[in-house]
């Protein structure tokens, strides 16, 4: 999925509390993208790395390095996500709800993603498994996307503008 939707749906599923927590949620929603994707196009920008140009389009990530690969699907495996859950609910001994934004963003993008560009090694390292979907950027997927999160934000303000009349705000 694109960039500003996994922010989006970080947000609305996991922080309507606050502002802050929204934000937060939001973040975390966008950390697998942005260790990942963002630092390659840092180092590609800097030249450092060995990172793949993007003269044609965006490379597959068999053309990256071992190193980012690894992280690629380190930072995009349900595995992962889900020990990295555990510990923290283990060091803080309750869940952290919030830190679902991470397996949101892997959720969302198994089935929009395809074989051609990132497909999402969702069960690395226990298998290399991957879901050929139909490309986030595919119209059809976007139109559909823009119209969920549409209906998910008008949702969440029109009850939250209920409970505050309810409450008296």
């Amino acid at each position: 999925m694109d960039f500003v939707s996994h922010g989006l749906w970080g947000g609305i599923a996991f922080g309507r509390r606050s502002r802050r927590v929204f934000l937060v949620a939001a973040g975390i929603s966008l950390l697998p993208d942005v260790l990942t994707e963002g630092l390659f196009a840092a180092l590609y920008l800097m030249n450092i790395g060995g990172m793949p140009g993007w003269e044609h389009g965006h490379p597959n990530i068999t053309a990256y390095p071992l190193w980012a690969q690894i992280l690629y699907n380190a930072a995009h495996s349900l595995v992962v996500f889900t020990l990295g859950f555990l510990l923290i609910w283990a060091l803080v001994r309750k869940p952290v709800w919030i830190a679902g934004a991470w397996g949101l963003h892997i959720l969302i993008d198994i089935p929009t993603h395809s074989m051609e560009l990132f497909p999402t090694p969702f069960l690395w390292p226990l298998s290399e498994l991957r879901v050929d979907g139909v490309d986030w950027s595919n119209p059809i997927v976007l139109g559909v996307n823009v119209i969920l999160l549409g209906a998910a934000y008008w949702l969440w303000l029109r009850n939250r503008k209920r409970n505050d009349e309810v409450s008296g705000q």
